[in-house]
């Protein structure tokens, strides 16, 4: 197989990265839709963004003691063609509880990719350009929010909305095939100690380094996705956004953060990913309490907002997942990305229905309690801060910084 640049399986990851991302994140714009046509309440429609999360935090942590025992280009190959069956089926979905089973399927599979890509970021790119790499596979978050999230809610809008999960799913299957073709056999994690599966999954929880990279992952997870799966409701109930113009949150929220993803990956590896990370939570943290806390705003308001939030609140992940692919060596990092998916999702599934049970809907239709959300997300981002300066790193970098 040729052997291909860094930069080109980077992109090329990105791209799976991308539909991950779109399949996670196009059900949130459609949650006033859903919430109509599927009779569902609030907490209802949290459950079925908390499906994906919670059965790929499941997953991801019955895997883990097996991620690091096989070729990663094999395990992505498989876990990708299963997460394209479990995007079709939502669009096959025509009840609210297929959709949840679909969901959840889609997580399954989803999850294990994700933890696995990652591992192949850690596996191919050396740790003083950890977080710029980190950076080119984020900026597939922002391009599936400037990009896919719009255009998935124009043909839910126009057609109904199973339209946009069928569009993520003839997606991904050219992606399959660019990954089988282009991706090479990565394998260099297989040395005797990373064949014993179970031995090496149980150093790995024995392992207080990587216990507070786990409790660094789910504080940051918690203080990003307390107000994310009702933000597209509340902007079109209580700020008074127009329906129709939903999609211009997801495209300039987008926009802004496909510009700046690689250019926080290249600050973090100049300048230190803690300090980097700080200055970001500081700014997403001012940033979601004038979200939360705004009221009625004209549609540029809104605009200017959403730009802000998702360029510091996404940023933070990127200094944020170097940091974490730094806290254990290469012959454990499948495992500990699994389990960090597992963590991930989970935490994630458990805020959303916590922002489900809080939040209530009054009876003009404007959502009650979301500035408690705001409030909530701020806290345990601060908390996030104070572990990831508690995250020792395990693999030597050039600066020879731990964080």
């Amino acid at each position: 197989m040729p052997r291909y640049s860094e930069r080109t399986l980077l992109l090329l990851l990105a791209a799976v990265q991308f539909t991950h991302i779109l399949d996670f994140m196009v059900i949130m714009p459609l949650g006033q839709q859903l919430m109509r046509e599927l009779a569902l309440s609030p907490a209802g429609f949290s459950h079925l963004v908390a499906a994906y999360t919670i059965s790929a935090g499941v997953v991801g942590f019955l895997t883990a003691p097996f991620m690091d025992r096989y070729d990663r280009r094999q395990t992505l190959l498989m876990a990708y063609a299963g997460f394209f069956l479990g995007t079709l089926a939502c669009g096959l979905a025509h009840t609210a509880g297929t959709l949840l089973l679909a969901r959840a399927v889609c997580g399954a599979f989803g999850g294990v990719s994700g933890a696995t890509l990652m591992a192949i970021v850690g596996d191919l790119v050396p740790p003083q350009r950890r977080a710029s790499g980190m950076g080119i596979i984020m900026a597939a978050f922002a391009l599936a929010a400037a990009l896919g999230v719009p255009f998935g809610l124009f043909l839910a809008q126009k057609f109904r909305w199973e339209m946009p999960f069928f569009f993520v799913a003839a997606m991904a299957v050219p992606v399959w095939g660019l990954v089988f073709r282009l991706l090479p056999p990565v394998r260099g994690h297989l040395d005797d100690s990373a064949r014993h599966g179970f031995q090496t999954f149980a150093g790995l929880l024995r392992d207080a380094n990587a216990g507070r990279a786990l409790l660094f992952m789910c504080a940051l997870v918690m203080g990003h996705f307390a107000i994310i799966p009702l933000l597209a409701p509340y902007l079109v109930m209580n700020a008074g956004l127009p329906e129709d113009k939903l999609f211009l949150i997801y495209l300039v929220g987008g926009v802004c953060s496909a510009f700046t993803a690689p250019l926080f990956g290249r600050l973090a590896d100049r300048h230190g990913r803690l300090r980097i990370f700080a200055l970001l939570i500081v700014a997403a943290s001012l940033t979601t309490l004038a979200i939360a806390n705004s009221g009625r705003l004209p549609v540029w308001g809104s605009l200017a907002l959403a730009g802000f939030f998702f360029t510091f609140a996404s940023g933070r992940f990127i200094p944020g997942q170097a940091i974490m692919s730094l806290a254990v060596p290469a012959r454990r990092r499948g495992a500990f990305m699994s389990l960090t998916s597992c963590a991930r999702d989970l935490t994630s599934g458990v805020t959303s229905s916590l922002g489900g049970w809080m939040v209530t809907k009054s009876p003009s239709g404007q959502l009650v309690n979301f500035d408690k959300l705001g409030w909530l997300a701020v806290v345990v981002s601060l908390l996030s801060l104070w572990l990831a300066s508690r995250v020792r790193a395990n693999e030597v970098s050039h600066r020879g910084d731990s964080a």
